[in-house]
């Protein structure tokens, strides 16, 4: 049953990283304000010993870089690090030498896994996870149930059609989500824009000018969902191919869209290869069909990268599409094979042909047709019909 969230919530991926950190340094990232200080700082209260320090702070950075640490077993809360030229090469360092006695967290809202300039790999001394805003699963507070790699998704917790309501209006981030008031996700939402391009993308973006990476943000609301032609972006940017694409990487690793490319495979000849973006705040999609996309596009990423971060499995949030005009918004693939399918309707009907289409040339072991409005769970086709309140919470 739904009720309303408390303002201090304990998040999904703290028992898996407190279970890691005794044997590994831990590396969180995510959009900014996605919960990651939140997260380390209920770590850090578990503990007799720790420290929390930001690299955005002038006094915190001479504690890092003077390597002032607490004494005895304690747990060392390092944020916004990446912003440090060398930062990997001084961790590594600091990791080797103190590991008997501290435990690393490293939290950042840039893709830590990207960022490698100059100084050794840290591979093989950290475990990294990618934090997501709250999911409907998440919000119901459902037990973490994932399924069986391969098998049928586990459909049968609480509903929660309370919570997709609130997550369609205020999004999951945890400020707008947890507050529930229109007043606050307006004013949440503009500040937070302006502090991503003000501060993150000058941070770490050797851009001579931010306007035209503002102007490309502006512009893909209305294209979520659609497959994105870079030629056509260009044309409205008047800028250049080259210019327009790294606009757009700049973006993803800064955990302000992410892309979710079509699937390919020898039986499927002529997918186009045009991928499909995403926000990680879909509250910016205006269109109530395209943000519920785009809602569900977040939930089945999360789901993978959960897969991946905490199991280790090669999982990948993928399209289908062909040139007969064949299209299913969403594939999860295991080890490159189909997994399950799912189509993303506003309101509820018989499932679309493409799910069958593709169904039986891929051999695709489930499939599933979710929609925003509706109460009735039923197969036909091969396809499972369900509402999003059943299905969401099935996943993280």
């Amino acid at each position: 049953m739904w009720q309303d969230p408390p303002m201090d919530r304990a998040r999904y991926l703290e028992p898996l990283v407190a279970a890691d950190l005794p044997s590994r340094m831990v590396f969180v990232a995510g959009p900014r304000q996605v919960g990651k200080t939140t997260l380390a700082k209920h770590l850090l209260a578990t503990r007799s010993l720790g420290s929390y320090l930001n690299w955005d702070q002038q006094d915190d950075r001479r504690e890092i870089r003077a390597a002032r640490w607490p004494g005895g077993r304690s747990l060392v809360v390092l944020d916004e690090i990446h912003k440090w030229r060398g930062w990997k090469r001084w961790l590594k360092g600091e990791f080797d030498k103190h590991r008997a006695s501290l435990e690393f967290l490293v939290t950042g809202s840039a893709r830590l896994d990207v960022y490698r300039r100059g100084g050794d790999s840290l591979q093989g001394r950290y475990h990294h996870y990618r934090l997501h805003p709250f999911s409907c699963g998440e919000a119901l507070g459902a037990r973490l149930r994932l399924p069986p790699p391969g098998g049928e998704l586990p459909i049968s917790g609480p509903r929660g059609a309370d919570a997709i309501r609130a997550l369609m209006e205020y999004g999951g981030f945890p400020e707008p989500f947890l507050a529930q008031s229109a007043r606050t996700a307006r004013r949440w939402r503009k500040e937070r824009l302006e502090r991503f391009f003000r501060e993150d993308v000058r941070d770490l973006e050797m851009l001579r000018e931010i306007s035209p990476l503002q102007h490309l943000a502006e512009m893909l609301p209305e294209r979520v969902g659609s497959p994105l032609s870079i030629n056509s972006l260009r044309e409205d940017l008047e800028a250049s191919h080259r210019g327009v694409s790294h606009w757009l990487d700049v973006l993803e690793r800064l955990y302000h869209l992410f892309v979710v490319r079509p699937y390919t495979h020898r039986r499927l000849r002529g997918l186009k290869k045009m991928p499909k973006v995403y926000l990680w705040d879909w509250t910016l999609v205006d269109s109530p069909a395209a943000r519920f996309e785009n809602m569900i596009a977040s939930h089945l990423l999360k789901f993978c990268h959960l897969l991946e971060d905490a199991e280790g499995l090669r999982c990948e949030l993928t399209y289908l599409r062909d040139r007969a005009g064949h299209e299913v918004d969403f594939l999860v693939t295991l080890d490159a094979k189909p997994w399950f399918a799912v189509e993303a309707k506003s309101d509820q009907r018989a499932p679309d042909e493409s799910l069958r289409f593709f169904g039986e040339r891929l051999a695709i072991p489930w499939r599933y047709q979710v929609s925003l409005e509706g109460g009735r769970d039923f197969v036909e086709s091969g396809a499972r019909c369900l509402a999003a309140d059943r299905l969401l919470p099935a996943l993280v």
